[in-house]
């Protein structure tokens, strides 16, 4: 695996532990799955891809639209799922026939890390359930030379949340 890759697998398992928040995006505090990936975007690069508009739970349904996908496809560089490697974002349907709405961060040939509601970040098989609705695969642009080092140390240990149940 190349240095880049390498780092960006190290990052995504730094927010490890980290608490489910519906559109949070704070390592060791809060995050969704797409907080997650903008987390690792905001370490490699320095500062957010966009801003991003507060959003609903349905907000894929609301719009009809892959917005997901499209976001990806505006920030990210599009590769064949079978292409993928670690260090790539894959992005998934719940079901045939529906909209994208969730992503993660491939660590391993057969394993993923991301955020799903109801649990805090982890690192899970990319079990045949998942590989069946990959809806894209993306690496993240540049090279390793735009990419600093882990930061240390973690942040402190995550407060308690208000409003989420």
């Amino acid at each position: 695996m190349s240095e880049t890759r390498t780092r960006i697998v190290a990052l995504a398992r730094d927010w490890l532990g980290t608490p489910y928040h519906h559109q949070a995006s704070v390592r060791g505090v809060g995050t969704d799955c797409v907080g997650l990936i903008r987390g690792v975007w905001r370490e490699l690069y320095g500062q957010e891809a966009q801003a991003l508009p507060a959003y609903t739970r349905d907000w894929a349904e609301g719009s009809g639209c892959e917005t997901l996908l499209e976001a990806a496809r505006s920030h990210l560089v599009e590769i064949a799922p079978g292409e993928a490697a670690p260090g790539d974002v894959l992005v998934f349907r719940w079901r045939r026939g529906m909209l994208a709405k969730h992503c993660a961060i491939l660590s391993a040939p057969a394993a993923m890390i991301h955020a799903l509601e109801g649990a805090p970040v982890a690192e899970v098989a990319l079990s045949p359930w998942w590989r069946r609705h990959v809806a894209g695969a993306f690496a993240f642009p540049g090279g390793a030379a735009r990419i600093p080092a882990p930061r240390s140390p973690r942040l402190p240990s995550p407060r308690p949340l208000r409003g989420e149940g």
